[in-house]
């Protein structure tokens, strides 16, 4: 009797070290598992920038070659790509200033673009979209501010570009105007109406210096 209880007890004690082993292999089973899946997410979300980085310098370097029908399928691929952040949350914030914007709710916009830009402010798009509300609003020097973030962040993009050449005409700075009309043919040379704006620029500086 003594001895049963005795086993019982030595069972117990024994039983107890490996409950707590299991326990805490448990955890990191459980913790490895998350970890291998956030480094997977983290892995397809590399893949997939990379391969989007990838995606535009090809398109870039199309574009400059492209003929006037086939650079606007271009431009909105790129333009495409150019509007995911990467997070679905941020892009909504994106599409609603653009219906505001749209709808000429010049102060819905620029709430939901200025929200934008306090959570993401990488993201190149969102001060070129408060870039263009502001034009809207006549409001030129916020205007230029966010269209020089947005090249800082994306050199390459040329609707922003396109934006700072029509903010110099309108401001009466022509030779500005005529240079980032220029920088944009470099980038975008089928761009629409560019040949015309650089033609009328141009000729304007042309009968100035005469």
């Amino acid at each position: 009797m003594v001895f049963s209880r005795f086993r019982d007890a030595a069972g117990l004690a024994i039983a107890a070290p490996h409950a707590k082993l299991h326990s805490v292999m448990r955890f990191f089973s459980s913790y490895l598992k998350c970890a291998v899946a956030a480094l997977c997410a983290s892995q397809v979300f590399l893949t997939s920038a990379a391969a989007q980085d990838n995606e535009i310098e090809a398109l870039l370097e199309g574009l400059k070659t492209a003929d006037a029908s086939a650079a606007v399928q271009i431009e909105g691929r790129i333009q495409s790509i150019w509007s995911q952040s990467g997070s679905d949350a941020m892009d909504l914030l994106l599409d609603r200033g653009m219906a505001a914007m749209a709808d000429g709710d010049m102060t819905s916009a620029l709430f939901h673009f200025s929200a934008l830009i306090d959570h993401a402010p990488d993201f190149a798009e969102g001060y070129n979209a408060r870039a263009t509300a502001y034009f809207q609003n006549q409001k030129y020097g916020l205007a230029l501010e966010d269209i020089r973030r947005t090249l800082a962040l994306n050199p390459h993009h040329f609707g922003a570009m396109s934006g700072l050449a029509i903010i110099f005409e309108e401001i009466g700075q022509p030779e500005g105007a005529l240079a980032a009309w220029r920088e944009v043919e470099r980038l975008h040379p089928n761009r629409e109406g560019l040949a015309n704006s650089i033609d009328r620029l141009e000729s304007s500086l042309e009968g100035r210096d005469t």
